[in-house]
């Protein structure tokens, strides 16, 4: 396993589509907040040698407290305050990347439910191909509108995956992906697409369909069924 690692955790949300006072990522799971345990996966994967978490700025106190603190994270070296979009908080969480880091991750905070199979399987791939992303096949099909919701075309579903974190890079793709990208005023919707426009090829590998992003009422309750068909207690 890759000794060098660092994976970026960002865990921005404000909770408006949770209809919840709380942020999504502090909203509980069975008793532990959603963070908490994204959180700890990652400190048990062998392949994660430490991890940078990026929240809100005013919820930085918050986190080291009632997350980092009270769940014992280990891992965590530095907290970063987020942007106003995904991609600046990524940014943000990048400025704490080091020279000696080989490869680095980032995952979603509300992606509670990977593995650490898929983490140390993504850090062996980013390794040795330079990007990988997880994805799984579609399971509905895709439909192309205009602007007045008229059908104008079908793709064919066997060429299109859905994409999930964690997306794992060799530390100097992602950091040039993300220099050109704001030099550029380029944004993108995940981190790979930034790479991607730079002609750099990205690897897939199967993800899986319990790895959801918990971001709704629905899926916080999928996410409790979830806790049940697989007894994952922590």
């Amino acid at each position: 396993m890759m000794e060098q690692t660092v994976a970026i955790i960002v865990a921005g949300g404000s909770g408006k589509r949770m209809s919840s006072d709380h942020p999504k990522q502090y909203v509980s799971l069975s008793g532990i907040p959603i963070l908490a345990r994204t959180l700890l996966t990652f400190e048990k994967a062998l392949s994660v040698g430490r991890i940078v978490l990026v929240v809100p700025k005013d919820d930085i106190g918050y986190a080291k407290e009632k997350i980092i603190d009270q769940y014992m994270i280990h891992k965590i070296k530095h907290i970063q305050s987020g942007g106003k979009t995904r991609q600046d908080s990524v940014r943000s969480g990048l400025e704490m990347v080091e020279d000696s880091d080989e490869v680095v991750i980032i995952h979603d905070g509300v992606r509670p439910f990977l593995s650490k199979g898929l983490i140390d399987l993504s850090v062996r791939e980013a390794a040795r191909s330079g990007a990988v992303v997880p994805v799984v096949p579609l399971k509905s099909t895709l439909k192309i509108i205009d602007e007045d919701g008229s059908i104008k075309g079908t793709p064919d579903r066997n060429s299109i995956r859905i994409a999930q974190t964690p997306q794992v890079f060799r530390r100097e793709i992602i950091l040039n992906a993300y220099k050109s990208a704001y030099r550029e005023r380029y944004y993108g919707t995940d981190d790979a697409s930034l790479v991607e426009r730079m002609g750099i090829p990205v690897t897939t590998i199967p993800g899986s369909y319990d790895n959801i992003k918990i971001t709704t009422p629905e899926d916080l309750a999928l996410g409790e069924l979830l806790l049940k068909k697989i007894g994952k207690k922590i």
